[in-house]
């Protein structure tokens, strides 16, 4: 997900709430909600970017849509539509939860192997590279990629720790094509 400045604001403005509520999980519950129906929901954006739909259409859309979630997280959604930066609403949440996510010690890990990780394989994984990354735990996918050959390539927000067979062999091709030179 693409982080926008507009986003980072708001979610920063949201998540200092959060932590004077204590509802810090709630919140992140109830945005990752507002997430999927985003992204499971093409029409939703489109909706709300007509120029056609008054604002009062469109809120009243998200209200009857969210009406289950917290007030706060409601109201962030109504500034982001009153100010019509509806393009801001995803990488709000996702910058809402890489916040919440440093507050607890958490990273994100994209894991890159060539089957998919047993659960055992999956924690081992993550006690072991959370420590790399001065972290207590690390929320892993996993991704299946074939043309890896072997081994595991795992990236941690800007980290890549490329321990697959592939980069294996193209380190060792840069370093032979290097010392021809």
């Amino acid at each position: 997900m693409k982080k926008t400045i507009v986003g980072n604001k708001y979610a920063m403005a949201l998540f200092q709430l959060a932590i004077e509520k204590n509802e810090t999980e709630k919140i992140e519950n109830d945005l990752r909600v507002v997430k999927e129906v985003f992204e499971t929901t093409s029409e939703l954006y489109s909706l709300l970017n007509t120029p056609n739909i008054s604002l009062g259409q469109k809120k009243k859309v998200i209200s009857d849509s969210f009406s289950g979630l917290s007030e706060y997280v409601q109201n962030t959604l109504m500034m982001l539509i009153d100010r019509h930066r509806v393009e801001h609403i995803l990488p709000m949440i996702s910058a809402f939860i890489d916040l919440n996510y440093d507050r607890k010690g958490i990273a994100q890990a994209t894991v890159e192997s060539v089957r998919p990780l047993t659960e055992e394989e999956v924690a081992v994984l993550s006690s072991e590279f959370a420590k790399k990354v001065d972290k207590n735990k690390l929320e892993i996918v996993n991704v299946v990629n074939t043309d890896l050959l072997g081994g595991l390539k795992i990236r941690i927000k800007n980290r890549i720790f490329d321990g697959s067979l592939k980069g294996k062999l193209n380190r060792l091709e840069r370093n032979l094509i290097g010392n021809q030179l």
